[in-house]
């Protein structure tokens, strides 16, 4: 598409928007921001786009400056069904996205190869392992939902490169483009804040294979029976992952354990030998997934066994995934505010020993905790809530009290600092405390990393009991 003249409107000034918009001037589009947040909300983008000839529209009253746009940028995360973006629609604009721009431009100038990875959990994890699997031999790039908007790398970009993107169920959504290796790790309920339906979702989560060929290579979670069934309508050559190793049928190309073994199968008959699973540094079992995701696609990517096998014996893990912080007088602190999910924090408790005391609960998904109120029962012994969800997460974590569980003690905080002053009283020698919140940030905080900065700061701030005074 050609921008040219036209009447420009992007909504939300986002990280990965600043690479856009000054592509879109660079074109000659006429460019429009419009925000809800103010311009005091906004400095830091703000100021990376000084001098530029571009309109900003900031407040509550945003959306009613978008009538007369020719395209319209959307943020991830924008929900599609606001009436001014339907109104849009109606006449006759193009929505578009920062992805689209990028793909469309990497297709027209250097055609560097696209690794996708998408998932409800494990995408950051799986995406940032594969980074560290192909940059030992080739060149690579990582972005997408993590790492840089790739519109900044753009211009470093080579047929040689590799580009590894993390794939949200919003940046798919009406995507139109799918990559030469698409990742589905699993999928399970999320962001029904956002979109209509589970059915709405995993639609979204189903665009990374839609528009693939016969050439190009999906890979799925065998053991997820969502992904499972969505490897029937691959047009590309399929491969499995699966963690399964007893009572189970495996998959007969792809990745898979074998006597503790990390074991690669590429045409269904010669088995490649990885590393011992035991040689990883990744806690706990659901990082299995991850791990045998990130080394099929490597191999399939080009990836030699060596270098595989080197990034699974060095990789720790990311940043405020089931983050290890320190020890204190007997008590493991962990930073699991990456947790959104209920799932996500499920794993992280069963990846820790119990008995644990969990802080959880933040802006509402509209996500069901049952599940999460069974497991955290089981391997809680403290539970401390905060946030919009603290209610719902309480009354399901009452109908599992008493049932000869572990938990036995219910507390909710009105902040983080609160919640984990009563960790610290409440913890004992031995035990964990762990933030896992099995919700999004945005009623406490700007977004994840926030809350476990601030998770770490009052974590490393605390002193030895023997040393307050």
């Amino acid at each position: 598409m050609t921008y040219t003249g036209k009447k420009v409107a992007v909504i939300g000034l986002a990280v990965n928007n600043t690479p856009l918009i000054r592509f879109l001037v660079e074109q000659g589009a006429e460019v429009t921001v419009l925000d809800r947040k103010t311009r005091d909300e906004l400095r830091e983008y703000l100021d990376r786009l000084t001098g530029l000839p571009v309109t900003y529209r900031l407040g509550p009253d945003y959306l009613e400056y978008l009538p007369g746009h020719e395209v319209v940028f959307l943020s991830p995360g924008v929900p599609r069904g606001l009436p001014a973006l339907q109104e849009a629609a109606t006449s006759g604009a193009v929505f578009s996205s920062e992805l689209r721009v990028f793909l469309a431009e990497n297709r027209r100038r250097s055609r560097s190869p696209v690794l996708g990875v998408t998932g409800s959990s494990g995408k950051t994890t799986t995406t940032t392992l594969l980074g560290m699997m192909l940059e030992k031999e080739k060149p690579v790039k990582v972005g997408g939902n993590i790492g840089r908007p790739p519109l900044s790398f753009l211009p470093e970009l080579t047929p040689e490169t590799w580009v590894i993107l993390e794939l949200s169920s919003f940046q798919l959504q009406d995507l139109g483009y799918s990559p030469r290796i698409a990742v589905l790790l699993n999928i399970t309920p999320n962001h029904l804040d956002v979109h209509s339906s589970f059915a709405e979702y995993v639609q979204a989560k189903e665009e990374i294979i839609k528009n693939q060929s016969s050439d190009d290579i999906a890979i799925f979670n065998w053991d997820n029976p969502v992904t499972r069934r969505l490897a029937a309508t691959a047009r590309g050559k399929v491969y499995f992952f699966s963690r399964c190793t007893s009572r189970c049928t495996q998959p007969e190309t792809g990745a898979f354990l074998k006597n503790g073994d990390i074991i690669l199968k590429l045409d269904g008959k010669r088995e490649e030998y990885i590393c011992p699973a035991a040689e990883r540094r990744l806690p706990g079992e659901h990082n299995l997934e991850n791990i045998l995701a990130a080394a099929l696609a490597a191999r399939l990517a080009g990836a030699s066994p060596a270098a595989i096998a080197g990034a699974i014996r060095e990789f720790k893990g990311v940043e405020h995934r089931l983050e290890f912080l320190r020890e204190l007088d007997g008590v493991a602190y962990y930073n699991d505010s990456k947790a959104t999910t209920p799932e996500e924090t499920i794993a992280g408790l069963r990846a820790l020993s119990a008995p644990v005391v969990l802080i959880a609960g933040g802006y509402d998904k509209k996500l069901p905790f049952t599940e999460l109120a069974k497991v955290a029962a089981e391997r809680c012994r403290v539970v401390i809530l905060m946030g919009a969800t603290a209610e719902k997460i309480r009354e399901a974590l009452e109908k599992e009290e008493g049932r000869d569980r572990l938990l036995s003690g219910i507390y909710q905080a009105a902040t983080l600092e609160e919640a984990v002053a009563i960790a610290r009283s409440k913890a004992g020698s031995g035990e964990t405390v762990l933030l896992s919140p099995a919700c999004a940030s945005y009623d406490m905080f700007r977004n994840f990393e926030e809350r476990g900065r601030r998770f770490k700061e009052l974590v490393f701030s605390m002193q030895p009991l023997e040393k307050r005074e």
